[in-house]
């Protein structure tokens, strides 16, 4: 094991130390770890450095607000995912077109779910698949619910790209199809992140109203069309509003 390799283990070996302990000093954990107490000091002030463990007006070490954050992070994607996964194969089986879960990661979206078993043709969204906040109906559809200051920041960071025929790279109809997605409850796209291919989406919220997630209905382009879109959003805000109301939103 190289020198490297050998500090990130001796390092998880004091974070593991908080699972039974809430805090320890420096002496204790030299005592419970068996690692020699310079190393014990380096690793510590390491790990302090990056948020990991924090040091008290008492001396005592204990766990970083990082792992409050990363355990937040995580436990919301698992809940989401483990509700909103029998209403996607509820709304797959009705509609027999792609559905999408997707939660945002920064200035992105990330899929953490789908399900397409009876669709007749495939797209290619995947788990793990990532795209802008700005292009697709589901990724824009947890940017149009943002709140008004974080849409405003993003759009005036973010560079507008294309990735197909129909993706929106003007910043003006950008902010007309958030304010169209606001009124109607969904959002709709067409040949935005693949030629061909549309998606409707409506935007999931935790008990605090804060959109935490969006679901879609995805398929080929022709299907998306006049008297479809109407039945296909009133599906997509059901489902979301099912997944919602499990999350603790008590607004709809």
């Amino acid at each position: 094991m190289n020198n490297k390799n050998k500090t990130v283990v001796r390092s998880m070996d004091i974070l593991n130390l908080f699972i039974d302990h809430a805090e320890l000093t420096f002496q204790e954990i030299i005592e419970i770890s068996g690692i020699p107490k310079t190393s014990v000091y380096r690793m510590l002030m390491s790990l302090e450095e990056m948020g990991l463990v924090e040091k008290g007006a008492d001396a005592k070490y204990r766990l970083g607000l990082l792992f409050l954050q990363f355990g937040h992070l995580v436990s919301s994607r698992i809940d989401i995912r483990q509700i909103a996964y029998p209403i996607m194969q509820e709304l797959h089986k009705d509609v027999e077109e792609a559905i999408n879960l997707i939660v945002r990661q920064g200035d992105e979206a990330i899929y953490i779910e789908k399900v397409d078993i009876h669709q007749k043709v495939r797209l290619y969204t995947a788990i793990g698949r990532r795209s802008p906040l700005y292009a697709g109906a589901c990724s824009r559809v947890i940017l149009s619910f943002l709140r008004d200051h974080e849409i405003d920041a993003y759009l005036e960071t973010i560079e507008l790209h294309s990735f197909a025929n129909g993706t929106i790279t003007d910043k003006d109809l950008l902010y007309e199809t958030i304010r169209m997605a606001r009124m109607n409850g969904y959002t709709l796209s067409n040949s935005e992140l693949e030629n061909y291919t549309s998606a409707i989406a409506a935007p999931i919220f935790d008990h605090r109203g804060d959109v935490v997630a969006g679901i879609s209905i995805a398929g080929i382009e022709a299907n998306y069309q006049d008297e479809n879109i109407p039945v296909l959003a009133a599906k997509a805000i059901e489902a979301a509003g099912k997944i919602s109301r499990q999350l603790g939103y008590n607004r709809i």
